[in-house]
Parts: structure tokens; sequence; C-alpha cells
């Protein structure tokens, strides 16, 4: 029987699959880092109050890259090159989810409806990177090696996807909502899809460096599968539910730093 537990464990113990699996969160986690501070830096006027949360969210992004290059630079590694099948935040841009790189990179304020757009693309993403910490939380807070990490990065994956829902409402309330509920919905169907393949993308790396067995991968392989199944019958449906947060004004301070990851 093949465990998320047992799964990430094997690729714990292997120098190459970590290089590999740190590399590739390294470089999405920075993606999302630039992308958060283009996005904060050209804010409009109407909305500038806001920047200062986008900025957090970066600053939180660019925090977890260094983390995960920290937790190869303990061991000995380096970074790998991320094979572009496994370039999670890339082949999203691709589907048209989120705000073009070519619009970020252009010095012209945003809309208040490119703001909702980036907020809505956030809030599915963010409920993916969640859900998923969470099973590393849930397996491995109490690892000599990885536990700090996947505490500080599940504690801030929580407060974005706090931060999201509460200003996605407050967008709703000022006569958004049908933009809201459309963007969302196009976000979560896309995210799904891409999920699916770069889960499998990262699979057949990862088999091929731990030299699974044929039927171990077509196990895995039909999980990956199953849940795409799920998710596509009603499972997005959790990815574009609003509702306000706990956490009130979760991204309402300063980052906190990762020093002691170096």
């Amino acid at each position: 029987m093949v465990s998320a537990r047992s799964l990430f464990q094997e690729i714990l113990d292997n120098d190459e699959s970590f290089r590999l699996f740190c590399s590739i969160a390294a470089a999405g986690e920075s993606q999302g880092g630039w992308e958060n501070g283009r996005i904060a830096a050209l804010v409009p006027q109407s909305e500038r109050a806001l920047a200062p949360k986008i900025a957090r969210h970066g600053a939180d992004e660019d925090k977890h890259g260094r983390i995960f290059t920290a937790l190869l630079k303990k061991r000995g590694l380096t970074p790998v090159a991320v094979p572009p099948e496994t370039d999670y935040t890339m082949l999203l841009e691709q589907h048209g989810i989120g705000l073009a790189h070519d619009r970020l990179r252009r010095d012209e304020p945003l809309t208040a409806e490119d703001i909702v757009v980036y907020l809505a693309h956030s809030r599915v993403t963010e409920q993916r990177a969640a859900d998923q910490m969470l099973v590393l939380l849930r397996h491995f807070a109490d690892h000599p090696d990885i536990g700090r990490a996947v505490r500080v990065i599940s504690h801030d994956e929580d407060n974005h996807l706090a931060y999201t829902h509460e200003e996605l409402l407050r967008f709703a309330a000022a006569g958004h909502g049908p933009l809201i509920q459309r963007t969302l919905r196009a976000c979560a169907l896309a995210e799904i899809r891409v999920h699916r393949d770069v889960s499998l993308a990262v699979m057949a790396r990862m088999g091929r460096i731990l030299g699974w067995s044929g039927a171990k991968y077509a196990l895995l392989a039909a999980g990956v599968h199953a849940v795409y199944a799920y998710e596509r019958l009603g499972g997005w449906r959790r990815m574009v539910g609003l509702r306000t947060p706990r956490r009130r004004d979760a991204l309402g301070g300063p980052a906190t730093p990762a020093h002691e990851f170096a």
C-alpha cells in the first residue's frame, strides 16, 4: 500500500529526488514572489491600501523559495533546472490563469478588475497550497530536517488563503460579485487540469530517479487521475466558495524572516 507519508519519505530519503522536489518548489515560490511584487507596484490608486498586503504576500513567497533552497544547502545539494512540464506557475499562465507576465512587465497601473482576477487566481492556488501543506504538516511537522519549514510555510499559506477570502468578499460587496464568481470558476477548472498534468509529470520524473516499477507508477498515476475525476465532478467547488475568515487582516503586518533556515 502506497501512502502519502511513505511516498514523500521515499522522496525525502533520496538526494536526487529531494533535490528535484525542492528545486520545483523553490522556483514556483520565487515566481509567485515576483508576480506579487509587480502587482503591488502596479495597484491602481483606488486600491493603494491593498498594496502592502500584496507586497507581504510576495515577501512570504520569496521567503518560501529561500527556505526550500536552504533545505537543499543543508544537505549539500544545489538546485536543478525545473523541467517545463513540472512548472506549475508557468503552465497556469499558459492556460490564461491570473495576470499575464507581459502585462506585469509593463509599467501601467492595473485596474480594479485586474486586482479581482489576481485575487481569484490566488484564492484557487492558495487553496491547493494550503491543502498540500496540511498533508505535509500532518505527517512531517516533527521531522528533524523539514518540520520547522513545513510549519512555517503552512501557517503562511493559511494566512494567504484567509486574505484572499477577506479581500474578495470586500470586492463582492462593492459590486464585483459576478466577475468574481466567473473568474473563480474558470480558474478552478483550469487549475485542476494543470495540477493533474504537473502531478503526473513529477511522478514520472521521481519514478525514474527512484527506480519505481511500472506497476507502482501505474498505481500512483491512477490515484492522480482519480483525484482529478473527483475534482472535475464537483471537488473544484471547495476552491471557489467565499466565507469570512477567522484570521482577519492576515497579511496586515511585516513578513517574518527565513534566516533560521540558512
